[in-house]
């Protein structure tokens, strides 16, 4: 199982975040993950800057590790036609490093561009069409469709790179990995679920083997409890599980929906502190579920946090994670 960095757009600016992943890559990650965000999930994390901009400064800024994002919602906030030409123009410019993870979207960043909210049948409707116009544009060509959804006409990407970019979807049972793993080169998952492995290759019905890509929230700190007590506060969000972060309308909702969750609650969830084992641990159960690929999140966007975190990853835990997992 290989071990990546999150780059997490809620929690810190683009500048450092750029900085991060330049640093992340010297560290020894070997991809890199970017969230693609209108809101953070809190106020107290406290930014939201542009994925794609941030992506091509990455690209530039960094020489070997993958890059992808996790994930885009290429259905509302964005038309798919632009979500293929930007996937493309990141495959040109960072070398063909890039994998396009996409999903289904939550309320909170979807409805800054529409009115409503669809259930999530609706949802899936709208994610299986994308994905086949961004699949067709990939294959080069003009492309004109009409769906219930979105309208085509004569669409074409006028830079493509030499390798197709590949398209991961974020899936979290046995419905969309039907829909889903017939489509897409890669499965994104956040649950450590062996299930949802054998469902996901089941439904690919002999196609070729897919990655497995989780992601995995720790807080490291000298400081167990300044660790707890910083994931409380910036991460407690992460408990409602995402059938019930997807329907959250902003950051307020999530706040009240929290508001009894105390640090302990985060503490037996989430790893917390400077113990490598623990992390360690943590991580586990992703690869016993099968997945090929872990990204993890360092709560906490300032270089405070950040950057001894760099520091103990490269010295300590991805030494650790390497020696337990390849």
């Amino acid at each position: 199982m290989e071990i990546g960095y999150t780059l997490m757009t809620e929690q810190s600016g683009p500048n450092d975040l750029v900085r991060y992943a330049v640093a992340a890559e010297q560290a020894g990650f070997t991809f890199e993950v970017c969230s693609d965000h209108y809101f953070p999930w809190l106020d107290a994390q406290g930014h939201a800057p542009n994925a794609w901009t941030l992506l091509g400064a990455v690209a530039h800024a960094t020489e070997q590790v993958e890059l992808m994002t996790y994930v885009t919602c290429p259905t509302m906030r964005y038309h798919p036609t632009v979500v293929a030409q930007q996937a493309a123009t990141m495959g040109l410019l960072s070398g063909d490093r890039f994998t396009l993870g996409l999903g289904s979207g939550e309320n909170l960043n979807e409805h800054v561009v529409v009115h409503g909210w669809p259930p999530v049948s609706v949802r899936h409707e709208m994610l299986i069409e994308a994905v086949h116009i961004i699949s067709a544009l990939f294959d080069g060509g003009y492309v004109t469709r009409l769906s219930p959804f979105y309208q085509v006409d004569s669409a074409k990407l006028w830079d493509l790179p030499a390798q197709r970019v590949p398209i991961a979807v974020a899936v979290s049972g046995a419905e969309s990995c039907e829909l889903f793993a017939p489509l897409a080169d890669h499965m994104v998952a956040v649950e450590p679920n062996a299930e949802l492995v054998k469902m996901w290759d089941a439904a690919r019905r002999g196609k070729s083997t897919s990655r497995r890509i989780g992601q995995l929230p720790i807080c490291f700190d000298a400081d167990r409890q300044a660790a707890i007590a910083r994931a409380h506060e910036q991460f407690r969000w992460f408990a409602g599980g995402w059938k019930v972060n997807a329907e959250m309308p902003s950051t307020a909702g999530f706040a009240a929906a929290t508001q009894f969750v105390r640090p302990d609650d985060v503490a037996d969830n989430i790893s917390c502190g400077p113990d490598v084992e623990a992390h360690v641990a943590a991580a586990r159960p992703f690869a016993e579920a099968g997945f090929t690929h872990l990204a993890l999140v360092q709560i906490g966007g300032e270089p405070q946090h950040q950057e001894p975190f760099l520091d103990y990853a490269r010295d300590k835990l991805l030494p650790a994670m390497r020696a337990e997992f390849t």
